[in-house]
């Protein structure tokens, strides 16, 4: 005599390629939204816009102006503080955009290091 699997037994297959199916489109979804991303730009002035700096969402620094009214030779430290203030600035816009875009993808999963 044979014994006879109950006819849920192979469901558990199933939920699984489903979930894998599942996780694929995910993950292919993020791909193309990051590939999106990485292709806007983002930008931040400082004091007053006398600084402006522009990132890509790849957070690669595009373009940075800086007006001549602010150059100081003597004050090269303030210059230089100004430009990272700028850049930092609009690097974050970059990071905090993408990451509300995947989480809310993922739901709330912690899918850092992935995409």
């Amino acid at each position: 005599m044979k014994a006879r699997l109950p006819k849920e037994y192979n469901s558990g297959s199933n939920n699984l390629q489903q979930i894998a199916k599942q996780a694929q489109k995910l993950q292919d979804d993020m791909k193309k939204v990051t590939e999106q991303l990485e292709t806007k730009e983002y930008k931040s002035t400082a004091d007053g816009g006398n600084v402006e700096a522009t990132v890509t969402g790849k957070f690669e620094v595009k373009e940075l102006k800086i007006k001549k009214a602010i150059i100081d030779p003597d004050d090269t430290e303030m210059l230089t503080d100004l430009v990272i203030v700028a850049v930092n600035e609009a690097l974050n816009l970059a990071k905090n955009e993408k990451e509300e875009v995947i989480e809310k993808m993922s739901g709330g999963l912690d899918v850092s290091g992935i995409f």
